[in-house]
């Protein structure tokens, strides 16, 4: 019982934080975020050692398993 005005309230709450969409400062996230403008590149996705290390120690575990 009395119920009913609390979940309406919810209700109208999740609709409004649902749909409502607020204007983006994209500068301002930029700033927040420490972005410098320069690109972001993963160097040790580009030299591919990251996987050489985790195939040896894949290998090493495989073959402590027999």
């Amino acid at each position: 019982m009395g119920r009913g005005r609390a979940k309406a309230k919810q209700t109208k709450v999740a609709r409004r934080l649902k749909y409502y969409s607020p204007e983006t400062d994209l500068n301002a996230l930029a700033r927040e975020l420490g972005a410098d403008g320069k690109p972001v590149t993963a160097h040790a996705a580009e030299s591919g050692e990251d996987e050489l290390e985790e195939d040896d120690a894949y290998d090493r575990w495989a073959s402590s398993d027999n």
